[in-house]
C-alpha cells in the first residue's frame, strides 16, 4: 500500500515537474524571442537614420571636391552598417569600436545593448535589375527587355537554355526574358525581346496559356507587380539552375543579388556587382565584344571585382556620363579599361543608356536579427524591412507642422487644431528615415 502510494505520487511529481519545466522553457523562450524582435527592430531604426545623414556627411565633405570641380558623389554608408553601429550594439561590438578609434564611450548614457546583440546588413536594391519595371509603362518594358537579355544571352549560358523542363518544353534565353516581363505587366500580349534585328522590342501576339496547362497545379499569371523576389520561382523558364546563376547566386550574401523586385528603375554603377553591370552595359550594346566574347567578358568582370576590393566601396563615378565615358575608353578612368585588354565599347545611343543608370540609390532592404543568448541556447529572430527614401524629408527637419507656427501665422480656428486637409498633408508627408515599403519578421 505504500509502496503503491509513492510510485503514484513519484509518478505525479514527475508529470508536474515535466509540465513546469515546458511551461517555463516556453516562457523564457518567449521573452527571449520578444527581446530579440526589438533589438532587431531597433538595428532597422538606426540604419534608416545611419541613411538618412549620409546627405549630411556628403555636404560635409564637398569642399574637398570644390577643388576638383566635382560634386561629391554618394557615399555607402550602408555597407558600413555593422562598424558604425556598434556602439548601438553589445558590450563586445562596443569596445572594440571604441578602441578602434581611441574613444571612451563609457561615460555615454543608454549606448549598448544590456543583455543581446544585433546583426545588421544593409542591401542596394538600386544595384539590381528590377523585374518589376514589366509592370510599369511600355518604355520600361523595352528597358527591362534589354537588361534581361544583356544578362541572360551571352553565349557562356547558352547550355542552361538547352535542357527540357518538366512539361517537355525548352525555355530559351528569349522565351524567358519575355515569361519575367508578361507574369507582371497588365496586358495579354506576349512580350518580345528579341533585340537583334529591331532597336526596340515590342509585343508579339496574345500570351500562351503555358501555365494552366501544367499537370500538376495549374495556375493563371498574375498580370501584376512581383510582390517580392521568390515569386519568379512560379514564372516559365525560372528553373534552379537560372536562380542561382541570375537571380541569388549566394543566399548567404544578399548583396551578390542581381535581381530586385524593388527599386526605382535605374541601376546605381557604383553599388553593383560586376555581374549586373554587364548585364546593364549589354543592354545598351548587344553587340559589343564583352556581350559576344566569352574571354572578353571575363575580363570585365575581373576587372571590376578588383576594383571594387581596392576602392573598398568608394565610388568611383560622379555621373552617368563618367561611367559611359570609362566603357568608350575615354576620360580619367578609360585607361583602365586599354589596359586590361578590354575592347572599348560603342552604345547604340548613349544618351537612351545614360536614362537607365544612375550613381545615387534610394531603395534599401535592411536586414537585421536580433540575438539573444540564454542557457544552453541562443535565440535569433530576423527582421527585413525595405526602404523607400525617394522623397524623403532631409535630416533635421521634422513634418509639418499641425498648428500654425512663426511671426505672422494666422489664428487658430476656434477647436484649436487645423483644417483636416493640411493635417492630412502632415500625415503623408515622407518621412526623414524613408518609408517602410516592406516589411517581414521570421
Amino acid at each position: 500500500m505504500v509502496l503503491g502510494s509513492l510510485a503514484i505520487l513519484t509518478v505525479m511529481l514527475a508529470e508536474f515537474q515535466t509540465d513546469t519545466s515546458a511551461t517555463v522553457a516556453s516562457a523564457i523562450a518567449d521573452r527571449d524571442g520578444v527581446q530579440a524582435e526589438y533589438d532587431a527592430r531597433s538595428a532597422v531604426n538606426l540604419s534608416r537614420l545611419l541613411i538618412a545623414m549620409e546627405p549630411t556627411i556628403r555636404q560635409a565633405i564637398s569642399p574637398l571636391f570644390a577643388f576638383m570641380k566635382r560634386a561629391p558623389p554618394q557615399l555607402p554608408v550602408w555597407e558600413f552598417a555593422d562598424r558604425l553601429l556598434a556602439p548601438f550594439n553589445d558590450k563586445d561590438a562596443n569596445q572594440s569600436f571604441a578602441s578602434g578609434l581611441g574613444v571612451d564611450f563609457g561615460t555615454g548614457k543608454n549606448l549598448g545593448l544590456p543583455a543581446g546583440r544585433f546583426e545588421i546588413q544593409i542591401v542596394d536594391e538600386d544595384a539590381k535589375i528590377n523585374v518589376n519595371l514589366g509592370a510599369s509603362n511600355d518604355i520600361a518594358h523595352i528597358r527591362l527587355a534589354k537588361e534581361l537579355m544583356g544578362l541572360i544571352s551571352q553565349p557562356q549560358y547558352m547550355p542552361l537554355f538547352e535542357r527540357r523542363d518538366d512539361t517537355g518544353n525548352i525555355n530559351d534565353a528569349l522565351t524567358t526574358c519575355a515569361a519575367i516581363i508578361d507574369w507582371a505587366d497588365v496586358d495579354e500580349t506576349a512580350m518580345n525581346c528579341d533585340t537583334s534585328t529591331q532597336t526596340a522590342p515590342t509585343g508579339q501576339g496574345v500570351e500562351d496559356a503555358y501555365y494552366q496547362l501544367l499537370r500538376n497545379k495549374p495556375y493563371r499569371r498574375k498580370n501584376a507587380p512581383y510582390d517580392s523576389l521568390e515569386e519568379l520561382h512560379m514564372v516559365r523558364g525560372v528553373n534552379d539552375d537560372f536562380w542561382a546563376t541570375f537571380v541569388d547566386p549566394d543566399p548567404t550574401k544578399p548583396d551578390k543579388r542581381v535581381m530586385t523586385v524593388w527599386g526605382q528603375g535605374a541601376v546605381n554603377v557604383n553599388s553593383a556587382n560586376a555581374q549586373t553591370l554587364l548585364g546593364v552595359v549589354c543592354s545598351g550594346a548587344p553587340q559589343a565584344d564583352i556581350c559576344t566574347n566569352p574571354q572578353q567578358a571575363s575580363i570585365f568582370l575581373m576587372g571590376v571585382t578588383m576594383a571594387r576590393g581596392m576602392t573598398m566601396g568608394a565610388p568611383l563615378f560622379g555621373s552617368a556620363g563618367d561611367f559611359i565615358s570609362m566603357m568608350k575608353g575615354e576620360g580619367p578612368l578609360g585607361g583602365i579599361i586599354k589596359g586590361m585588354g578590354m575592347t572599348p565599347v560603342k552604345f547604340l545611343s548613349e544618351a537612351d543608356f545614360a536614362k537607365t543608370i544612375t550613381t545615387e540609390s534610394k531603395v534599401f532592404s535592411i536586414i537585421a536579427v536580433g540575438v539573444v543568448k540564454g542557457y544552453k541556447r541562443e535565440t535569433r529572430l530576423r527582421v527585413t524591412a525595405v526602404v523607400d527614401f525617394r522623397n524623403a524629408a532631409p535630416l533635421g527637419q521634422g513634418p509639418l507642422p499641425t498648428t500654425p507656427q512663426g511671426p505672422g501665422a494666422p489664428p487658430l480656428p476656434p477647436n484649436g487644431q487645423l483644417p483636416s486637409g493640411a493635417q492630412n498633408a502632415a500625415i503623408v508627408q515622407p518621412a526623414t528615415g524613408g518609408n517602410v515599403i516592406y516589411f517581414r519578421i521570421d
